[in-house]
């Protein structure tokens, strides 16, 4: 059985993301075991990577890197080998040159850019909480199928500055414009929660279980 191994680092929403994905599976009739992991055997076997992310970057970073041979075996698997990768929120995030949480900490430089604070002004509230439609900003399978004026749920006080436009796969609006989503090659991410955004979100891991990037 084809495998989605869903990285267990200690900072992630695992369970909500694990059910999101078997549904998501089912409704694009594959049989798939989602495989809660960080063992780097385990990753070097999986057809497909997910990395979740909630809480401060330099933390998930710390936690990310803390565990023996984890990063080593996503970039084998990721970079060397193209498996499809999804990340979400800080997940999203950790694809970065660094961010500027709490100071500044390295990002794993996948997708390179930067990732500070959102400034929304007014009186739109930090962080930014509720659901946004998305603007595509390229086309992509993973973004087929959404509907007409799709919404996705957010909660963030950080997101993605300056990467490549070409790198750039949705915006949203929360008093500026805010990368949504980033994919490059056999990446894509997003700063938004699908695993909480209902039929659109389901329909965007269902795109990614379909989703052939070679």
């Amino acid at each position: 059985m084809k495998t989605i191994a869903l990285i267990d680092y200690g900072s992630g929403n695992l369970h909500s993301a694990a059910r999101a994905l078997r549904v998501a599976a089912n409704n694009a009739k594959k049989t798939r075991e989602i495989r809660i992991t960080a063992d780097p055997s385990a990753i070097a076997y999986a057809d497909r990577i997910v990395l979740p992310g909630v809480g401060h970057f330099a933390d998930c970073a710390a936690n990310l890197r803390r565990h023996d041979g984890l990063v080593e075996a996503l970039k084998e698997a990721v970079l060397e080998r193209g498996v499809p990768f999804f990340g979400i929120c800080v997940g999203q995030q950790l694809l970065a040159t660094r961010g500027l949480e709490d100071g500044e900490t390295a990002g794993l430089d996948w997708i390179p850019g930067d990732v500070d604070r959102i400034q929304p002004g007014g009186s739109l509230a930090v962080p930014h909480m509720g659901w946004n439609a998305l603007a595509f900003q390229q086309k992509h399978p993973i973004l087929d199928r959404l509907g007409a004026d799709p919404h996705v749920y957010f909660t963030h006080s950080y997101a993605y500055r300056n990467p490549s436009a070409a790198d750039i796969a949705a915006t949203t609006e929360y008093g500026e414009t805010i990368i949504a989503a980033v994919a490059r090659d056999n990446m894509f991410a997003t700063q938004f929660h699908p695993e909480k955004s209902q039929r659109v979100g389901l329909q965007i891991l269902s795109n990614f279980v379909l989703w052939d990037p070679k």
